[in-house]
């Protein structure tokens, strides 16, 4: 296990998982009484009522030619985690993840950016992250994710979390996610310490050579921005280690 991480001084400037229990059989949008559909249901009973891929449905307004509105919705959610629609707003990028139109990608993306503008949670500030238990800890949605994903955790120079960020979905590799997709968000939120993390779907807590190459290359990128990537995590539902770079 890591020590406690230490963030240099520095002057430089630099959002749960599908709602209920998934079953094999699944009906169909147009299958459902009036009462169950999510517009209905939520004219009739109110948000509260709504589990999250319901809300998401009535967001996206209308599915593809593969799959209905709710199905898409659900499917997302499940696949992928609620922190990588929230929290990424590349509309391309999330449509060739997600699987979804571009035009879909779009409304969530900009309904993503209106709630970062509108929504200023009043425990903002209050997670800190201090050494990798801390980070795998809040990292508990990850670890039983079907998909691999990499999260930026940004902090200020006391700890504290100031932005979580789904940065990509897929392998990761250094030939695939560019440093300024990790360092954006650091400089849009004045961060001056970065904790990434990944997840092994399989298990399997050790790290691969592209982990290690492209964790050097932003460690690297780090130092000249002053910025530091504090750790670099692999999750996993049985516990985590860290990818074997030298940080300080």
């Amino acid at each position: 296990m890591k020590e406690t991480y230490l963030i240099k001084d520095s002057h430089q400037l630099l959002v749960d998982i599908l709602d209920g229990t998934y079953k094999k059989h699944v009906y169909k949008l147009r299958d459902l009484p009036p009462e169950q559909k999510p517009r209905e249901k939520f004219l009739s009973l109110g948000a509260g009522a709504l589990s999250n891929a319901e809300l998401l449905a009535i967001v996206l307004g209308r599915g593809s030619t593969k799959e209905d509105v709710l199905a898409m919705s659900k499917r997302m959610l499940r696949e992928y985690g609620e922190q990588s629609i929230t929290g990424n707003i590349n509309p391309d990028a999330m449509s060739k993840a997600l699987g979804i139109p571009l035009n879909k990608a779009l409304q969530l993306a900009a309904c993503a950016e209106l709630g970062k503008r509108f929504f200023k949670p009043s425990n903002a500030g209050s997670t800190i992250i201090k050494e990798a238990q801390d980070a795998y800890e809040y990292l508990h949605d990850m670890r039983t994710l079907p998909k691999e994903q990499l999260r930026g955790l940004y902090l200020n120079s006391h700890h504290r979390l100031i932005h979580d960020e789904a940065i990509s979905i897929g392998t990761i590799d250094a030939n695939l996610v560019h440093p300024r997709e990790v360092f954006r968000p650091a400089l849009e939120y004045s961060a001056v310490a970065i904790v990434l993390a990944h997840n092994h779907p399989s298990g399997n807590m050790q790290a691969s050579l592209a982990d290690i190459e492209f964790t050097k290359q932003l460690v690297q990128s780090g130092k000249i921005m002053g910025i530091e990537i504090l750790d670099h995590i692999i999750v996993t539902k049985d516990g985590y280690s860290s990818v074997p770079v030298t940080y300080q």
